[in-house]
């Protein structure tokens, strides 16, 4: 069974952090809050992890797990960003968005769209996090904690410890975070184009 952690949440406690850290090390999965919602994250290249998140989410191969960075410094190792779309990364990140850029070779195939060689990519505003990615010093693969037959994301970190803390490693209780997703805003086209709309404002992509 997951440890249920109740954190701080705006000044988390580091040790339950790194307590999450060193799930994730060794490549385990962790429920963790953001700015828009709770998510299911591992680091990038835990395989079986990911394999996971998918059972739990029931979701297929084909499924898209957004990379999630510390800072723009970050996103340029594995997005291809040119001057007008780093301008706009700048403006809008850490945020409750998600941008779709063309992905670098950094980026594993099971991460991008293979047909447009893709990525989405997010730069959360949470202390929860960024604590979290301080500590692992790797991006994490991410998707928002919706479960098969629910409309909505979960929000409660105990229920999420009591429907799902059988299948995670570590459940970080951040508080109640939220029911919207973020907006996905795809940038790797010559004019952006909103995907999704979720909590970050759609207006200045329209």
């Amino acid at each position: 069974m997951a440890e249920l952690l109740e954190l701080h949440p705006r000044n988390p406690q580091q040790r339950f952090v790194r307590m999450a850290a060193e799930a994730l090390f060794s490549h385990g999965v962790v429920v963790y809050p953001t700015d828009s919602c709770y998510a299911l994250g591992c680091v990038m290249g835990a395989k079986d992890a990911m394999e996971r998140i998918q059972r739990i989410r029931d979701t297929d191969k084909h499924h898209f797990f957004t990379l999630i960075c510390r800072d723009l410094s970050e996103i340029s190792r594995f997005a291809r960003v040119n001057n007008s779309q780093y301008r706009t990364l700048k403006a809008f990140t850490p945020g409750p968005y998600t941008f779709v850029l063309q992905a670098t070779r950094e980026v594993p195939r099971r991460l991008m769209n293979e047909r447009r060689r893709t990525v989405g990519i997010r730069v959360p505003d949470h202390p929860v996090v960024q604590m979290l990615l301080d500590e692992v010093h790797v991006p994490l693969m991410s998707t928002t904690l919706v479960l098969p037959g629910d409309e909505l994301p979960m929000t409660d970190a105990t229920e999420i410890h009591e429907r799902i803390g059988h299948a995670v490693d570590v459940v970080l209780d951040g508080g109640n975070c939220g029911l919207e997703p973020t907006t996905v805003v795809d940038l790797s086209g010559e004019a952006p184009e909103v995907l999704r709309v979720g909590k970050g404002d759609p207006k200045p992509f329209q």
